[in-house]
């Protein structure tokens, strides 16, 4: 799996027209298919008696996670099932782009995969099928929205209702070479280290073409804050104090390690030779990704968990929603397919958004065999990272918001053309305007 990039989270903006709520009202979603099995009738979606009806899956899956899907989920789930069949539709290329305009087509699939940022915004404007009753009527555990961890179930939310069942919360962890750490005499990071610590020994680590860590907006400047007793977007989503003394002094800390050769990659160093393949080619020392996150060329990579700020050691978990098209024809049918699609996905990706998955057994039992020996010495650290994992507070505008907060303020602060403190308040006042 590649490391995470930067600017994972600003993704493209995507405006959503009014057509989309009249998506609503058009074809498509929860078909009967035809004896045989393989096409989708035009009909009510109603299953005639010894007939499956066909759901369809919209994935940005590439070409190895979706046959993974399909021969680990989907085969399974099919064979089982006596009433649906569910039918992945993956488009790994321009997939959001894709799916507005299959939506506001009336085309789209039943099924679609949303990153936690875009849950809100289908939802405002009625894309998205209200799922809070048909849920409850649904006898499997991944239907039950208590059993999810409480931070990770929100971004499925909008305005008290549930319009998606999350199918992985990758929490960031703190990966290190331990061959770099034994060279240098150095003891491996552990849950002791705090954001002091961690500079230190990033600085110490630094020389010649080897560096300490790596950082270029990756992991994202909220997860600091929030470390330091900040927030980006309220709880009740009425403000944005990223100018907050809390906020300030994450982003200062950042902002000594991002791009500062005292103990991290230039800029240009980072686009010659890669994000995270530095760290794989054995030039930098630490490294924070998602729990899930493998490395070509490192026999082993230790881990634990990320340093601790003044306040916490919260990290940033990576949540993905699997929401359902207003536009279905078989809507209890739908949530029933949906629970059994997550429930399997859950014993696929690591980690499972459910407690009770995110256990040191069900991560290794979900690890392909290329990655088992890598990962194994890492579960621990993976388990003891969902304790303190948590989501962004997200609005409908999320995607607009994102990209204003760097435009406006983490740009100009990365790259020196602004102070912290003189960029934060005129960039609250914009970011505050596409707030609910």
């Amino acid at each position: 799996m590649v490391a995470m990039e930067r600017r994972r989270w600003a993704l493209p903006t995507i405006t959503l027209s009014i057509v989309l709520i009249a998506a609503a009202c058009g074809s498509g979603g929860g078909t009967a298919a035809p004896p045989g099995g393989s096409g989708a009738s035009a009909g009510t979606g109603a299953s005639p008696a010894g007939e499956k009806v066909t759901f369809r899956l919209t994935t940005w899956a590439g070409e190895d996670e979706a046959k993974e899907l399909q021969e680990l989920v989907l085969d399974k789930i099919n064979a089982e099932a006596t009433d649906f069949e569910i039918v992945h539709e993956p488009a790994p290329a321009d997939y959001y782009t894709k799916l507005q305009t299959t939506i506001a087509g009336g085309t789209g699939a039943d099924f679609m995969w949303l990153s936690q940022e875009y849950v809100a915004g289908y939802a405002s404007r009625g894309a998205l099928l209200d799922l809070t009753a048909h849920l409850a009527a649904v006898d499997n555990p991944a239907a039950k929205l208590d059993g999810y961890f409480p931070d990770v179930i929100k971004p499925a939310k909008y305005q008290d209702k549930v319009y998606g069942l999350p199918w992985i919360a990758q929490p960031v962890i703190l990966y290190y070479n331990p061959k770099l750490f034994d060279a240098a005499g150095i003891d491996p990071p552990d849950d002791t280290w705090d954001w002091a610590k961690f500079r230190e020994t990033a600085v110490e680590l630094t020389k010649d073409d080897q560096y300490g860590f790596t950082a270029n907006g990756w992991p994202p400047i909220q997860q600091f804050i929030w470390q330091a007793g900040g927030e980006v977007i309220t709880d009740d989503l009425s403000s944005s104090p990223i100018d907050s003394p809390e906020a300030m002094e994450a982003v200062e800390f950042y902002k000594s390690l991002v791009w500062n050769e005292e103990c991290c990659p230039t800029e240009e160093t980072i686009t010659e030779q890669g994000f995270g393949e530095m760290f794989k080619a054995g030039k930098v020392a630490m490294f924070m990704g998602g729990a899930a996150d493998t490395f070509d060329g490192l026999d082993v990579v230790g881990a634990t968990v990320v340093p601790k700020g003044p306040e916490n050691r919260a990290n940033l978990s990576y949540v993905a929603v699997t929401a359902v098209n207003s536009a279905t024809k078989n809507p209890e049918l739908a949530a029933k397919a949906l629970a059994a699609l997550t429930d399997g996905i859950h014993h696929w990706k690591i980690v499972a958004p459910r407690p009770e998955l995110a256990t040191a057994e069900v991560i290794l039992a979900s690890i392909p065999e290329k990655w088992k020996a890598q990962k194994e010495g890492q579960v621990d650290a993976i388990v003891a990272a969902t304790e303190e994992m948590r989501a962004f507070n997200v609005i409908p505008r999320h995607q607009e918001w994102d990209g204003l907060f760097w435009s406006e303020f983490q740009d100009p602060v990365f790259h020196d053309k602004s102070a912290p403190a003189e960029a934060a308040p005129t960039a609250r006042e914009k970011l505050e305007a596409l707030l609910p």
